[in-house]
């Protein structure tokens, strides 16, 4: 979205093209840190707003690449509502990758990213994934992976969405036929506890993925040990849609049809923690 909004511009200089302009955001992982590479590249500023709960790692890794960090709030929501207030007050330009009705046309950009990640894995996969495990928090990433693998291997694979048990907003929404905002203590998948979907990530995964799956902190911890054996390294918001896979009982597995045969995806969406 940055990038389109530089090139707008008709600027010689892309590193000064954006030079007054400010995006501000709350996210609780990766969208934050593209925010703030973004930023930096095309000579903007970037305001992100953290909820309390959020790692201060995660904040130095923003600060590290020129954002300024605001700590907002106890949860997502909360940080989300204080960017927004940030941005109608001072006149910033927001940028969430969560939407809601009459804010749909920059998460929409925003999700496009992520088909780029989607053409890297079909480049390098000899067949088709049987089963797609996606994790979510308002669910950008897994509507834009979901949608796009539908386009690219049409209704073979099936598509399973992983939540945290104490965050599932999106298979509440789908239950209940209508965005739900859910509740619930803080879960260790902290970039994935997100109590109220994106509402075009929520449409477009009712129409592409199979099932909706929650898995608990527990059960995701007890995993991470063993990914990062096998050079998987990562955190729980990272490595939620591989546990889901790893912990999946034998009626679970059952149900979803893997067996020794299928051709399992899932995508590790974050580096370990600091």
């Amino acid at each position: 979205m940055i990038a389109c909004d530089a090139d707008r511009t008709g600027a010689s200089d892309p590193s000064a093209a954006l030079l007054g302009t400010t995006y501000v955001t709350a996210s609780a992982g990766n969208h934050g840190l593209s925010v703030a590479a973004g930023a930096r590249i095309f000579g903007a500023r970037a305001i992100v707003h953290l909820a309390e709960t959020v790692p201060e790692d995660f904040a130095d890794r923003l600060r590290a690449k020129g954002a300024a960090v605001v700590r907002s709030g106890a949860d997502y929501a909360a940080s989300m509502a204080a960017a927004q207030a940030d941005a109608e007050t001072h006149g910033h330009q927001l940028l969430s990758d969560s939407s809601w009705v009459g804010y749909v046309d920059v998460p929409w950009r925003l999700m496009e990213g992520y088909l780029a990640l989607m053409d890297e894995v079909a480049d390098e996969i000899a067949a088709p994934p049987t089963h797609i495990f996606l994790q979510a928090g308002v669910g950008g990433l897994a509507g834009a992976a979901a949608a796009h693998a539908r386009m690219l291997w049409g209704d073979e694979p099936v598509i399973v969405v992983v939540e945290p048990t104490f965050a599932p907003a999106l298979q509440a929404s789908i239950l209940a036929g209508a965005p739900v905002e859910t509740e619930g203590p803080d879960s260790t998948m902290g970039r994935l506890d997100c109590k109220a979907p994106s509402l075009i990530a929520l449409k477009g995964l009712a129409r592409d993925a199979e099932f909706f799956a929650t898995v608990d902190d527990q059960e995701v911890d007890a995993q991470l040990p063993v990914l990062a054996r096998h050079g998987l390294a990562t955190s729980p918001s990272g490595g939620a849609g591989l546990a889901a896979v790893m912990t999946a009982g034998r009626d679970e597995r059952a149900m979803l049809g893997v067996d020794r045969n299928s051709r399992v995806m899932a995508i590790v969406t974050e580096e370990a923690p600091l």
